[in-house]
C-alpha cells in the first residue's frame, strides 16, 4: 500500500450481523463508502434496518438489503449467511457483531439471561463464521471474517460475568479459526471495544456521575467511545492490505486497558 493511498477491501460483498444500529451499522457504513456491497442483518423489527439500507444504497451507491435472522438460533443464522452469499453474488467480509449485554450481579443471573448470552454472542459467532467459512473455503478466494468482541473478553467486570464470559469464548474461537482457516486464504481477527456509547448502554453512557468517574481514573482518552472510533479498525481487518495480520485483537478503548 502507497502512502496516502486508501484501504482496499478484500471484496465487494460483505454481511455484518446486528447491524441495523449502533457498532453494526457503522461496519456496514465503512464498507459501503469503501464501495462494498452491504447485507445488514436485524433480529426482530425490520423498519430501522430497511431504512438504513435504503440509506446506505442512496449515500454510498452500492447494494444494500437487511434480513432478519437471530443468530443464537443455528438454522436461522445458516440461512442468514447462505442468503447473504447469494444476493450479494459471494461472500467476501463477514464481521460478526450481533451480540446482547444485560447488567446483572453475580447472584441475579438467571439461567435464561446466562443461556442468552452464550446463545447470541458466542454460539452465534461460531454458526455464522463456520457457515460462512464454508462457502469461502467451497468458493476458493479466500475471505476476512471479523469478531466484535470487548476489552470484557481479557477481564470480567462486576455485573457483566456472563457477558464477559461469552466474550471470553469469541477471543478463542477467532484464533482456533484463524489457525485452520489460514491455509484457504481466509484471515480472522477481532475488534475489541471499551466503553462505546450505544443504546446497549445508553442510561449509563449518559449519566455524568456515572461516568465522569470512571474516565478520570480509567480512561486516558478522557471520553467515552462512539462507534465511529471503530470504523478504522474494521475497515483495516477487512482489506486486502491486511494480509498478514492474522488471529488478533484491535483494542479501540481510548487506553483503558494499557493500564489494567
Amino acid at each position: 500500500m502507497s502512502q496516502g493511498s486508501p484501504l482496499i477491501p478484500f471484496g465487494r460483498g460483505v454481511l455484518v450481523t446486528g447491524s441495523e444500529r449502533g457498532i453494526g451499522l457503522e461496519a456496514a457504513r465503512v464498507f459501503a463508502k469503501a464501495g462494498c456491497d452491504i447485507v445488514l442483518n436485524y433480529p426482530g423489527q425490520g423498519d430501522c434496518a430497511e431504512r438504513e439500507a435504503s440509506g446506505i444504497m442512496a449515500e454510498f451507491g452500492v447494494k444494500a438489503c437487511a434480513l432478519k435472522a437471530d443468530v443464537a438460533v443455528p438454522d436461522q443464522a445458516r440461512k442468514l449467511v447462505q442468503d447473504a452469499d447469494s444476493l450479494l453474488g459471494g461472500l467476501d467480509i463477514v464481521v460478526c457483531n450481533a451480540g446482547i449485554c444485560r447488567f446483572l450481579s453475580f447472584l441475579e443471573i438467571s439461567d435464561e439471561e446466562w443461556n442468552a448470552h452464550i446463545a447470541t454472542n458466542l454460539n452465534g459467532s461460531f454458526y455464522v463464521s463456520q457457515e460462512a467459512a464454508k462457502i469461502m473455503v467451497k468458493r476458493g478466494s479466500g475471505g476476512r471474517i471479523i469478531l466484535v468482541t470487548s476489552v470484557g473478553s481479557f477481564r470480567s467486570n462486576p455485573t457483566q460475568t456472563h457477558y464477559c464470559t461469552s466474550k471470553g469464548g469469541q477471543n478463542l474461537l477467532m484464533q482456533g479459526m484463524a489457525l485452520e482457516l489460514a491455509p484457504h486464504g481466509i484471515l480472522v481477527n477481532a475488534v475489541a471495544p471499551g466503553w462505546i456509547h450505544t443504546d446497549i448502554n445508553d442510561a449509563s453512557s449518559k449519566d455524568p456521575a456515572v461516568t465522569e468517574p470512571w474516565l478520570s481514573t480509567h480512561c486516558p482518552a478522557g471520553r467515552l467511545g462512539s462507534p465511529s472510533d471503530l470504523g478504522s479498525a474494521f475497515l483495516l481487518l477487512g482489506s486486502r492490505d491486511a494480509g498478514y495480520i492474522n488471529g488478533s485483537t484491535i483494542t479501540v478503548d481510548g487506553g483503558w486497558s494499557a493500564q489494567l
